[in-house]
């Protein structure tokens, strides 16, 4: 049976347990409370975050019981942020936290970033044909800061994006991911240990002023990871940024031409950038120069994830 219960349908793929609050608790407080069908997918548990509170040191010293646990507060999360749709990749525990890029855990064979490309897209593909979401958001080939687990849920989300337009007749219109503009990491003070692109890269900026209690919420429910304080926030490293109520996002691709999950596809609407993330030279990044497929006008930010696809 397909979810079609809005008219609005959003997908989000994120890597770890408070990924979805940290960079889009903001916009999916919104959509949810706008009455949007908002479906979370998490990747991995999280077994190998570092914990912050001392007398929850205890759980670092067994993945299993950390990714338990984690379990438990990506649900108070979900709750804060008004969503009761949220999955495990291939189900919890599936695949498992790599951890930072170069350490030895990368090799795990049972590791996110050692995962079947093809098994993991056709996973998340069935998620894209029950719930059959107009949006997906997800991070950029960079994975935002280059975490493996990031990077594998771009390829696995544009992998399961084509897959799903090929064999289930299901096209996602616009594939999105996260950002943080240059000029908000500067004026934050941020930029020195917070990844940013150069603002023209950024096409969308969610305002989720109205939501920030519940992102907060969202946030404070991640206890082994965050810390939060008033309006700032910090992770294991103890370097405080701000919580954001407006989130940044690149359109990476739209329209209702399907595409490959591995190479671009014919260039025009809906080719992605390719594998090194080059848009092709016909068509340049929409940044803020969007076309009509966009739903914004040229030399405009849209405002809106779902602009240009009402009716859809």
């Amino acid at each position: 049976m397909h979810r079609q219960d809005s008219a609005r349908r959003l997908l989000l793929v994120h890597a770890h347990p408070d990924d979805e609050s940290i960079g889009t608790g903001a916009t999916i407080a919104r959509y949810a409370a706008e009455g949007a069908q908002v479906t979370l997918v998490t990747c991995t548990r999280g077994e190998l975050g570092e914990v912050i509170p001392p007398e929850l040191a205890h759980l670092a010293t067994d993945g299993d019981r950390l990714g338990e646990y984690r379990i438990t507060e990506l649900a108070a999360a979900c709750a804060a942020l008004g969503i009761d749709d949220q999955r495990f990749l291939g189900g919890p525990g599936r695949w498992r936290d790599s951890g930072m890029m170069g350490l030895p855990s990368n090799d795990s064979p049972d590791c996110f970033w050692q995962a079947d490309l093809a098994t993991a897209a056709a996973e998340l593909a069935q998620v894209i044909l029950e719930v059959r979401p107009q949006v997906l958001v997800t991070y950029d080939e960079n994975g935002f800061y280059g975490h493996p687990d990031h990077i594998q849920a771009h390829r696995v989300a544009r992998a399961a994006i084509g897959l799903a337009a090929s064999q289930g007749q299901w096209q996602v219109a616009k594939f999105y991911a996260t950002a943080m503009p240059q000029s908000v990491a500067e004026a934050a003070g941020v930029a020195y240990f917070v990844p940013f692109v150069p603002d023209e890269q950024v096409t969308t900026e969610i305002d989720g002023t109205a939501y920030v209690a519940a992102k907060t919420a969202a946030m404070r429910a991640h206890a082994t990871q965050i810390v939060v304080d008033g309006e700032l926030f910090a992770l294991s490293t103890g370097r405080w940024q701000p919580l954001l109520a407006r989130e940044y996002f690149t359109l990476l691709a739209w329209g209702s031409t399907p595409f490959s999950g591995d190479t671009p596809g014919p260039d025009g609407p809906g080719t992605p950038r390719g594998a090194d993330g080059a848009w092709p030279a016909s068509r340049q990044a929409p940044s803020r120069e969007l076309d009509g497929a966009s739903g914004a006008a040229p030399g405009t930010v849209e405002h809106d994830l779902f602009a240009g696809l009402d009716g859809r």
